[in-house]
């Protein structure tokens, strides 16, 4: 397998920085916003934009995690595990909801992280964030803040590395020849 590095460190840090600019202007009073990040590595990147966020603006964004997997439409009964869809119990009610996760490929995720949402209550409206967009949707679902557009072949995997979790910061896409 082929490898090569397609966001370093310092560029990620730029695309969090982006992101969060993006985020302040378009919710301007930044009330009611709620991050929603999905498990495992959109917690992460979320809780990087919060701190970005507080940085900039001063605006301490509640942050929460999200399991999606049992909103899953690609994983049999057998295999979902329904516990713990989200870290605490909260009220999303009236609540723009920025949804992070790391990459968005065929939408699925998105798909179910909207499911979940919808199950623990009724938002004002909700916003996606993805450090990476590799394309190849197989639903009508597009992120609103993107770190990185970059298009690849099915064959082909995107791996999001962070320093929290893989003890390095990058993003590499993965060839199989």
């Amino acid at each position: 397998m082929n490898k090569s590095v397609i966001l370093d460190e310092l560029q990620i840090q730029r695309a969090i920085t982006r992101i969060s600019n993006e985020i302040l202007e378009r919710n301007r009073s930044g009330e009611n916003l709620i991050f929603l990040g999905i498990l495992t590595r959109g917690y992460n990147i979320a809780e990087r934009i919060q701190n970005k966020i507080k940085e900039i603006d001063g605006l301490n964004v509640p942050l929460y995690s999200l399991n999606v997997r049992s909103y899953r439409d690609d994983i049999t009964i057998d295999e979902k595990n329904v516990i713990d869809v989200i870290s605490e119990d909260i009220d999303l009610n009236d609540k723009v909801v920025i949804l992070v996760d790391d990459v968005i490929f065929t939408g699925r995720t998105a798909r179910a992280a909207l499911d979940a949402i919808v199950d623990l209550g009724r938002p004002k409206k909700v916003q996606l964030v993805s450090l990476i967009d590799r394309g190849h949707r197989e639903l009508p679902i597009r992120a609103d803040y993107v770190g990185k557009n970059v298009p690849s072949s099915r064959n082909e995997k995107i791996k999001v590395n962070l320093l929290e979790i893989d003890g390095v910061d990058n993003v590499e896409i993965l060839k199989t020849e």
